[in-house]
């Protein structure tokens, strides 16, 4: 058995490096404008202004943006905010306290039996990355021990076929795969019976892109729901929605519709590297009980990492080490 942590310990320099590229548009947005802001003589209504302005361009959305905002102020009535420094420090808790909501989420769910089969759905809309992320998955676990199949869910694109089928041959993994337009949860179930045949220990299940507010596929995402609980004799280990960071506000609305589906147990943040958007982190994590379990900058196996919010901060808030 072993948990997210032992995954985060796989990661090199270079990897967190790639990361941290991705943390820079939105850190050089907002720790520009906080710079400017202590040009002015006090900290007063129109810095904290200013300073929502920037949070909302970012990406952190009306409600966290607030709460945020309404932070700062109360500790600037107690004088606490007299310089820069209190004010990265104060921006960090409150910031930190958002992101860790739901770490114990995470510790509940990031067990795996090497006596069952351990099955992780990935959903998500088309384009965000979800057949891409499921390549560096496999090379996580594979380097972690662990036997992996592929099962490709997604039979109306057949390029997601072709393109899982190339991570399946590069990190040599078998691939579960029917032909073109077959009925997705039929793959689902012969892709069990293939893992519990050949005692692999992870599946990882990856679906067709589907439009969060289409209903017919959405009830074909609980039809496969419904197989694995029936085949596995539980519901999927994990369900992991892959959301692209580009998309800012509307992947809070996709979270939403999804989670209402199917009960989603993590986030998988993609093209962090592509966005000044990165607040929409703290939006999604604000509002719902879904840890943020990966973030992902790059097309490489090695360009995925676990999430952690200390660095995450870090990474957004570049001043002093928290």
């Amino acid at each position: 058995m072993f948990n997210y942590e032992q995954l985060f310990f796989l990661g090199t320099m270079n990897i967190f490096k790639n990361i941290q590229l991705g943390f820079k548009r939105t850190r050089d947005a907002l720790s520009f404008q906080i710079k400017n802001f202590f040009k002015t003589d006090s900290i007063n209504h129109i810095f904290f202004e200013k300073l929502e302005e920037q949070l909302l361009i970012s990406d952190f959305g009306v409600h966290t943006t607030k709460i945020i905002i309404d932070y700062l102020i109360q500790q600037n009535k107690s004088g606490i905010l007299k310089n820069e420094d209190n004010l990265y420090d104060h921006l960090r808790y409150i910031m930190l306290s958002i992101l860790n909501k739901h770490d114990h989420l995470i510790q509940n769910k990031s067990i795996i039996n090497n006596n069952k089969l351990y099955i992780i759905l990935v959903i998500g809309v088309n384009g965000v990355g979800k057949t891409t992320t499921i390549g560096k998955l496999a090379y996580f676990y594979k380097n972690l021990g662990k036997s992996v199949a592929l099962s490709a869910a997604d039979t109306f694109r057949a390029a997601a076929v072709d393109q899982l089928n190339f991570f399946g041959n590069k990190i040599s993994i078998p691939v579960i795969s029917q032909s073109f337009g077959s009925d997705p949860a039929s793959v689902v179930f012969n892709s069990i019976n293939f893992a519990q045949s050949n005692k692999i220990e992870i599946l990882i299940i990856d679906t067709s892109g589907r439009l969060h507010n289409k209903k017919n596929l959405m009830e074909e995402l609980k039809k496969i729901v419904r197989v694995i609980k029936k085949k596995n004799f539980s519901e999927p280990d994990e369900i992991l929605l892959i959301l692209d960071a580009c998309n800012g506000q509307n992947s809070f609305q996709q979270t939403k519709i999804f989670n209402q589906s199917v009960k989603l147990t993590g986030i998988v943040l993609t093209k962090l590297d592509g966005t000044a958007k990165g607040g929409v982190i703290f939006s999604i994590l604000n509002e719902f009980p879904i840890p943020i379990k990966y973030i992902g900058s790059g097309e490489t196996v090695n360009d995925l990492i676990v999430f952690n919010s200390r660095k995450f901060i870090k990474g957004i808030l570049k001043k002093n080490n928290i």
